[in-house]
């Protein structure tokens, strides 16, 4: 496998941190679970940290546009400089867009492959709500809007710089439909119901052991009740100041207990095809 950035690409709260721990506890593979606290698989795509640190100077100093046009670079850079022994993963939220000089934003020649995690909306929608400290009914605006972007403006400097999410659907479609790139599509759903052959999937595109009891026990350290159990001990770091929680349920359908029928309607009327897709409504229509 060639050098480069393999991208753990999601819209948020679909599943991208469970990723990451299943592989960390996978790469490891200790006889106990990894600490949620202690992942070492470098900053999000979007953390001024690591541009900073990569371009030597303050990108707080910079416009969104021009913080943008960098990153491509910066990725390159990381690309040529970061070690092979193992998968360099990076995590991304941001769609899978061009910069305002039309390069990829992942950079031309720095991606490895990707694994994409894709979620029911109807779900999305019910985590992203508590994540981002909003309704449930400003939670689907913005997943409805193709111009959605965060941080939000007005809310001062964030440690992260503008991630263009766009509407659920075209994110969704800018990472699974983008050309040339060595690409594992995950369902959140099948993640849940079926983790030994999905899971596999994800190992298997990075290089990493697929035999089924090294899987099995990365799964075991990685149950959604270990994580909570971590982050009830200790917090995590990577919780919203918005969120009291970061793991929250860890299941499929929790949508239809919190959602009424008319925000249910709405996000299938916004994602429609999309859902339909990728499995999550019936030949019908109905959420499925």
């Amino acid at each position: 496998m060639n050098d480069g950035i393999v991208w753990l690409a999601s819209y948020p709260k679909s599943g991208n941190t469970w990723l990451r721990l299943f592989l960390r506890n996978l790469t490891e593979d200790r006889s106990e679970p990894a600490d949620i606290n202690a992942l070492d698989d470098g900053s999000i795509a979007s953390a001024r940290l690591w541009l900073d640190e990569v371009l030597g100077f303050d990108t707080a100093d910079l416009c969104d546009d021009e913080a943008e046009r960098l990153r491509p670079h910066i990725y390159r850079w990381t690309a040529r400089h970061e070690t092979a022994a193992t998968p360099a993963c990076r995590k991304i939220h941001d769609a899978c867009v061009a910069t305002a000089d039309g390069e990829p934003l992942t950079g031309l020649g720095a991606t490895r492959a990707v694994l994409y995690i894709v979620r029911n909306p109807l779900d999305v929608a019910v985590s992203a709500a508590e994540h981002w400290g909003c309704s449930l009914d400003q939670a689907i605006a913005c997943m409805g809007d193709a111009r959605f972007a965060t941080p939000g403006a007005g809310r001062g400097l964030s440690l992260q710089v503008r991630q263009r999410l766009l509407s659920w659907s075209a994110h969704v479609a800018s990472w699974c439909d983008a050309p040339g790139l060595a690409r594992e599509v995950l369902r959140y759903e099948d993640m849940l119901a079926q983790p030994l052959p999905t899971f596999g999937r994800a190992a298997a595109l990075l290089g990493l052991p697929t035999a089924a009891p090294q899987l099995a026990r990365a799964l075991q350290h990685s149950r959604f009740d270990e994580l909570a159990r971590q982050e009830a001990a200790a917090g995590f770091r990577e919780r919203s100041a918005a969120a009291p929680r970061f793991f929250r349920q860890g299941r499929s359908g929790a949508w239809r207990q919190r959602l009424n029928a008319v925000q249910a309607a709405r996000v299938v009327a916004d994602h429609g095809p999309t859902m339909r897709r990728f499995g999550y409504l019936d030949a019908h229509g109905n959420p499925s």
